[in-house]
């Protein structure tokens, strides 16, 4: 039988049709009414010529709609195409033509957005999740709304696509990962074989439309989880809503712990329910593992990419803070190798390319066949970033392959800089990159955001880093700003960074 992560959700509201499966605002549903609203949907879309293969796009915040459309969508064997929210139009309209969206789904806060690009678009149904939409497009509610509640007939599984995640595109346009259904169960497996149960109730606050977020879609049917959705990041509310729901996991990026630890009495709010804190998307600054662990809070540090569904490795309970700023083992269902140039092996404590096998590894890139054979090679998954791995076996992300600063010969990677400059205790934020050099080559600068109500010199913080890292990997100039270019996933925006302060 086809692996169909659509049926999943079906199968879960057989099991459980009456457990409370989603919370979010006034809405609470329990896994029949899930299944229902899911099944509406996939009748609603065939109705307007949608079947296997096909693309629907989805441009909206972290709204209940979003399952509907994951698992209606598989049940057909159709495409889910979320879209970054933070995208401008532009953006946004190459991802639509690209991925030939025909179908365009779009959250209330977007309208002008869409209004401004849907003549340049392949989209032909408009549907709005709103109420009052345009008088261009229809209320999500009004297109499901007379639909049958029971299951349309199952298409596909297996190795065929169920979304395409748009890469943030930190190194030019974004390519389409093509994520599976065996992607996406494989990924649910590696969660519950490697990291175990994590409890009944997660907080979904990163992006569905990053795998961060998305990944978890599956894991909620598959496992029986109850979702407590934030359509947005509100940091007090996040953190009321981990008392009152009794939350038991939520993933994260470093950015947002960076951003909860500075709410106003942080330490007043209760994290005993929390089992298990996922940390991925970027490398955790050490300093800040240890200031959640002298809050009682344990956070393991995850490392996946899109092109592997999230899965690659994680580190265990005993180890968290033992091998403190590793990224783990190999999920029970991943392979992962630190490679040289000539893809060979590297000896423990060397760095080198990270690359993965598995399941987990996405199908290609989509209308991109040229980019898929570069970066899948004989089955792996070469990643770009760098990393070692210690005697033990344990992987250390060091940086992006690309953003690696090359001087006087010597490699240096900006985030064991970013991870000592962090340390400093009047540092809140702090990006590594290289500028030209006379002499060297390449030279480190820090772009540095400084804690408010406090004052730093460009000469206090390269003191500070004397004793903390090697000579040559000290900053030679320090800027500083009021905030750093991210994605909505915490990652630092190198090559915006380098545009701005290498002029």
């Amino acid at each position: 039988m086809p692996i169909n992560i659509g049926a999943f959700l079906a199968k879960r509201a057989m099991l459980n049709p009456d457990t409370e499966a989603l919370v979010c605002e006034e809405v609470r549903r329990t896994f029949s009414e899930c299944n229902s609203r899911a099944n509406k949907f996939a009748h609603a879309v065939q109705k307007l010529g949608v079947g296997s293969g096909d693309r629907v796009a989805l441009l909206a915040l972290n709204e209940p709609e979003y399952l509907d459309m994951f698992f209606g969508l598989g049940k057909i064997g159709a495409i889910l195409v979320p879209i970054n929210y933070r995208l401008a139009g532009p953006e946004i309209q190459y991802i639509l033509k690209d991925s030939e969206s025909s179908i365009l789904v779009f959250g209330r806060e977007y309208v002008e957005t869409i209004d401004s690009i849907r003549d340049y678009i392949p989209a032909r149904e408009f549907i709005a999740i709103t109420d009052d939409p345009p008088a261009w497009a229809r209320s999500y509610e009004s297109v499901i709304k007379d639909e049958p509640e029971g299951e349309p007939d199952i298409s596909g599984g297996d190795d065929d696509v169920l979304s395409i995640l748009y890469t943030s595109g930190t190194t030019g346009r974004p390519k389409g990962a093509m994520l599976t259904h065996k992607n996406y169960f494989c990924t649910s497996v590696n969660i519950f074989t490697t990291v175990g149960y994590t409890g009944e109730t997660a907080l979904l606050v990163l992006p569905l439309f990053h795998i961060g977020g998305l990944a978890q879609a599956p894991i909620w049917a598959h496992h029986g989880v109850r979702a407590v959705l934030l359509r947005s990041l509100d940091p007090t509310r996040f953190l009321e809503l981990i008392q009152e729901e009794k939350v038991t996991a939520f993933g994260s990026v470093p950015a947002l712990l960076q951003i909860l630890k500075m709410v106003p009495d942080f330490e007043k709010y209760n994290w005993s329910s929390i089992k298990v804190l996922l940390v991925y998307a970027a490398p955790l600054p050490v300093t800040m593992l240890m200031e959640y662990d002298e809050a009682g809070i344990e956070v393991r540090n995850l490392y996946g990419l899109t092109e592997s569904t999230g899965s690659g490795t994680v580190i265990d309970s005993g180890h968290s803070m033992l091998k403190a700023g590793s990224c783990g083992l190999p999920m029970f269902h991943s392979e992962v190798l630190v490679v040289d140039d000539e893809g060979n092996e590297v000896e423990p404590e060397e760095l080198g390319e990270v690359i993965m096998r598995g399941d987990m590894v996405m199908k290609g890139y989509w209308n991109n066949p040229e980019e898929t054979a570069k970066t899948i090679r004989d089955g792996w998954l070469y990643t770009g970033d760098i990393a070692k791995r210690d005697s033990d076996g344990f992987f250390y992300i060091m940086d992006r392959k690309k953003d690696m600063i090359i001087s006087g010969g010597e490699n240096i990677y900006p985030a064991e800089i970013e991870d000592a400059i962090l340390g400093h205790p009047k540092v809140i934020d702090a990006g590594v990159i290289g500028f030209p050099h006379e002499l060297w080559g390449e030279a480190v600068k820090a772009i540095v955001v400084v804690k408010p109500g406090e004052e730093l010199t460009e000469e206090e913080l390269i003191e500070w880093c004397k004793d903390k890292i090697g000579k040559y990997k000290i900053p030679r100039k320090v800027e500083f700003t009021e905030s750093l270019p991210r994605t909505p996933t915490g990652k630092i925006l190198k090559r915006e960074l380098r545009d701005q302060y290498n002029k």
